[in-house]
């Protein structure tokens, strides 16, 4: 008899998820984590989207460690000393249920995971699992760093984070390219509660998320700003084959960004108390792996579930979502007795009814559009140069009209105009 009906590797979202529903089930379940609790090992300055938690853990916000209520969603651009902000507020995403909120991985985490043992599942820190168990080409379980530490399971989901070593060793990933990877970096600055609500005008729980274009120079890429309680998270998200080829350290181009006139005054008098880097699966759906095989089920990063759209930018709600559907796949098929890759075939069922394969389908384009010079260099150019030229009076020289700035400005940052049509359909059939 196997140690466990199923063994969940990684105490992240996504793994919490599926040894919460692997457990609600009935099935004994074990969830291992190398770090010495859930969330010890993770990186995040982003924002968790709940919604996925509605059907998982009803009134999950009652209880959930939120910093705060995201009710300022803006997307800036940048282009030298200029930035061009488009701001959005939502007093109604600050209250119940909620739209999005910040929140600190470990304890996040810590709280997702205590969910899973609640319903049964035996969680095993500090271990890690170095390698696949198998019965042929069937996985029965893992090795982990622990003596006599072998443990055996009918069905085993890699919740690893990305580049998953089990995923590789179970023949799922394709040979990796650097291209489909992005290096974050963040640094959490502590500041008081009153100092944030007065700088970016929220009040009580209420807090800010924002997106930033034009601020990476030569490496594509993107910026971020989030408010917690009583701290910001700033940091970059970079490209790791131009980052490379650039000589640059990250560190350097997070300090440029910090200085830049539209980011500096929000900061001013923090204090940097963590800096911390990650990489970040973003292709999407071009990069996944295989999702299932005999005897073994991949979610969440571990599966590159992380959509990088420009205008969404996701993670913690596709790993939820994907570990939810693979415990209960898992579930189902241990019941059934047949844990094989066409016995766990579930598992893509519940994936393509559900929002986390639909929406990475559907945005599958969107990676290479962020990507690209249009986006990261010309587009925060333009839109720059267009409202420089907009709101500088000009007297005593009369006013130029719209269309003779922007196709100034785009014959400027040497633009044509079937280029930007041509990426602008792109852009329409991706995100229409």
């Amino acid at each position: 008899m196997p140690d466990f009906d199923v063994i969940v590797v990684g105490a992240g979202p996504a793994g919490a998820a599926a040894a919460l529903e692997a457990a609600r089930a009935g099935r004994s379940v074990c969830l291992l984590e190398r770090g010495p609790y859930p969330g010890s090992k993770n990186m995040y300055g982003g924002v968790i989207y709940g919604r996925v938690l509605d059907t998982l853990i009803p009134n999950w916000w009652e209880e959930a460690p939120i910093q705060r209520w995201v009710t300022r969603r803006s997307t800036m651009l940048m282009a030298g000393d200029q930035a061009v902000t488009v701001d959005y507020r939502c007093s109604s995403w600050g209250e119940a249920p909620y739209n999005g909120a910040t929140a600190f991985r470990p304890e996040f985490d810590a709280w997702l995971a205590s969910k899973a043992e609640a319903a049964g599942a035996v969680l095993i820190c500090s271990t890690t699992a170095t390698g696949l168990l198998r019965d042929g080409t069937r996985v029965v379980g893992v090795r982990t760093d622990r003596p006599d530490g072998d443990l055996t399971a009918q069905v085993v989901i890699c919740c690893d984070g990305v580049n998953s070593f089990l995923a590789k060793e179970a023949g799922l990933y394709p040979p990796s390219d650097p291209a489909n990877y992005t290096l974050g970096v963040k640094e959490t600055i502590l500041l008081p509660r009153e100092v944030i609500d007065e700088r970016f005008a929220v009040r009580g729980d209420h807090g800010v998320d924002i997106e930033i274009l034009g601020c990476t120079g030569e490496v594509p890429g993107g910026g971020f700003l989030y408010t917690n309680a009583e701290s910001l998270a700033v940091g970059l998200v970079l490209s790791l084959p131009k980052l490379a080829a650039c000589g640059r350290r990250p560190e350097e181009m997070l300090a440029e960004l910090k200085a830049h006139s539209a980011i500096a005054p929000l900061i001013e008098g923090g204090q940097v108390k963590e800096y911390s880097a990650h990489v970040i699966p973003e292709a999407g759906y071009k990069m996944m792996p295989e999702l299932i095989g005999d005897g073994i089920l991949v979610a969440g990063d571990a599966a590159a579930m992380c959509l990088a759209a420009g205008i969404w930018l996701e993670g913690v709600n596709f790993a939820i979502g994907s570990g939810a559907a693979a415990g209960q796949a898992a579930a189902r098929a241990v019941q059934r007795r047949d844990t094989s890759s066409a016995g766990l075939q579930d598992y893509r069922r519940r994936l393509d009814s559900n929002f986390v394969m639909s929406d990475h389908r559907k945005l599958r384009e969107a990676p290479h559009l962020v990507m690209s010079d249009l986006a990261q260099q010309q587009l925060p150019r333009i839109a720059c140069g267009v409202m420089e030229q907009l709101f500088t009076v000009t007297n005593p020289d009369p006013k130029p009209g719209l269309r003779k700035i922007i196709r100034g400005q785009m014959k400027l940052n040497n633009l044509k105009l079937r280029d930007a049509i041509s990426q602008g359909m792109k852009a329409l059939r991706t995100f229409g």
